[in-house]
C-alpha cells in the first residue's frame, strides 16, 4: 500500500517594513556606532576636499595669465586663506579620525570606542566648526583674509576687520575641540578596551599609529585652541595679547608652530600605518621589524 505524505502548507515570509529615507537619515546622523561615525568623518572630509579643490581652481585661474583679474585682491586673499585652512584642518586631519574610527576598534577587538556619544559630539563639533569658518563668505566683509597661519598683527581687528575673521577663529577653535575629544577617546579605547589576550605588542601597526597620533593631538591642539581664543580676545575686547609692541607677534608664532610642527606627523603617521597594513597582504609576508617600526614611530 502506497502512502502519501501531506505537503506542509506554505508559510508566507514576513516582508520587512520599508524604511523611509527620512528615518534612515535620522538614524545615521544620530548614530553612536563607531563605523557610522567614521564614514561620516570620511564623507565630510572628502566633501571639504572637493570644496578646497574648487577654491584652488579659482586661485590658479586668477594666475593663469597676467591682468586677468576676475578676483579682487581681497577675494584672492580670502580664497587663499580658506583653501589652506580646509586642506589642513578640515580634510587631512579629520581623515585620520575617520579611518581610526572605522578600523581601530575592530583591530583591537573592541565592540565600540570608549565614549560613543563623545565620539558623535566630536564629529558635530568638527562639522559645525568647519561650516562656521567657511560661513564667513556669507558675511558682509567676506571670509578671513589673513592667511591660514593668521600671523599677528595682520589677524587683529585693525588690519583684518569684519566678522569673517571672527568666524574663522571661533570655527577653528570649535573644530579643534572636536579633534581633542576624539584623541582622548582613541587613547582611552586602546588602553582600556582591548580584547583579552590583546597585549600592546600584539596590536597592529595602524592601531599603534592611532595611539601615538592621538597623543600628538593632545600635545598640539590645546596650544592652538588657547592661541585662537587669545586672538579672538584681541579682536573683540582689545586685550593686546598679540600686540607687536610687547612681543605678541612672536608669541603667536611660537604658539602656532608649537601646533604646526607636530601637525605634520599627525597627518603622516596614520597613513604610514595604513601602508604597513596593505604591504604584508600583497607581499604575502609578515611585516619585518615590528618592534623596530613601533620604536621608530615613537621616536
Amino acid at each position: 500500500m502506497t502512502t502519501y505524505a501531506t505537503r506542509p502548507a506554505a508559510t508566507e515570509s514576513v516582508r520587512p517594513k520599508p524604511t523611509s529615507k527620512g528615518k534612515s537619515f535620522v538614524k545615521i546622523v544620530t548614530s553612536t556606532d563607531h563605523k557610522v561615525i567614521g564614514y561620516l568623518y570620511l564623507g565630510t572630509s572628502f566633501a571639504w576636499f572637493l570644496v578646497a579643490g574648487v577654491l584652488a581652481l579659482l586661485l590658479r585661474s586668477e594666475l593663469a595669465r597676467p591682468g586677468l583679474q576676475f578676483l579682487s585682491n581681497e577675494q584672492y586673499n580670502q580664497i587663499f586663506t580658506m583653501h589652506g585652512t580646509i586642506m589642513l584642518l578640515m580634510f587631512a586631519t579629520p581623515l585620520f579620525v575617520g579611518f581610526a574610527n572605522v578600523i581601530m576598534p575592530l583591530q583591537i577587538g573592541a565592540a565600540d570606542v570608549a565614549f560613543p556619544r563623545l565620539n558623535m559630539l566630536s564629529y558635530w563639533l568638527f562639522l559645525f566648526g568647519g561650516l562656521m569658518a567657511f560661513g564667513g563668505f556669507l558675511s558682509p566683509g567676506g571670509a578671513a583674509s589673513f592667511g591660514w597661519t593668521a600671523y599677528a598683527p595682520l589677524a587683529n581687528s585693525q588690519y583684518s576687520p569684519g566678522i569673517g575673521g571672527d568666524l574663522w577663529v571661533m570655527g577653528l577653535a570649535l573644530s579643534g575641540l572636536g579633534t581633542i575629544l576624539g584623541g582622548v577617546n582613541f587613547i582611552t579605547t586602546i588602553f582600556t578596551m582591548r580584547a583579552p589576550g590583546m597585549t600592546m605588542f600584539r596590536m597592529s601597526i595602524f592601531s599603534w599609529n592611532v595611539l601615538l597620533t592621538s597623543i600628538l593631538v593632545l600635545l598640539a591642539f590645546p596650544p592652538l585652541a588657547a592661541a585662537l581664543l587669545g586672538l579672538e580676545s584681541d579682536r573683540i575686547f582689545g586685550s593686546h595679547l598679540f600686540d607687536p609692541a610687547n612681543g605678541g607677534a612672536m608669541l603667536w608664532q611660537h604658539l602656532f608652530w608649537f601646533f604646526g610642527h607636530p601637525e605634520v606627523y599627525i597627518l603622516a603617521l596614520p597613513f604610514f600605518g595604513i601602508a604597513t597594513e596593505i604591504l604584508p597582504v600583497f607581499s604575502r609576508k609578515p611585516i619585518f621589524g615590528y618592534k623596530g617600526l613601533i620604536a621608530a614611530t615613537i621616536a
